[in-house]
């Protein structure tokens, strides 16, 4: 089992990727081809919080999984839309 500070500590590095990610889509969106860089660095962000979340999933209760997976699955929607939106 994983103690409560580390749950708390990895979905809030997990929720800084995804609003980074955002920031990043919104301004791809707007910019086109001109944020390569910085729109390829938050898809790699939003990967290592997806793998992060993952791993902590598999050490976590029944709550902690809960909240672990609904986490996950917000990554997973935006990098989807990363991916399917011209940039």
């Amino acid at each position: 089992m994983t103690d409560r500070y580390s749950i708390d500590q990895c979905i809030h590095q997990a929720e800084e990727a995804l609003k980074y990610g955002k920031q990043q889509l919104e301004e791809g969106m707007k910019q086109e081809h001109y944020n390569d860089l910085n729109y390829t660095d938050a898809q790699v962000h939003l990967e290592q919080a997806y793998l992060e979340v993952e791993k902590m999933e598999r050490h976590a209760n029944a709550e902690q999984k809960e909240r672990l997976y609904r986490t996950r699955l917000q990554i997973q929607q935006l990098q989807n839309q990363m991916i399917t939106t011209p940039h």
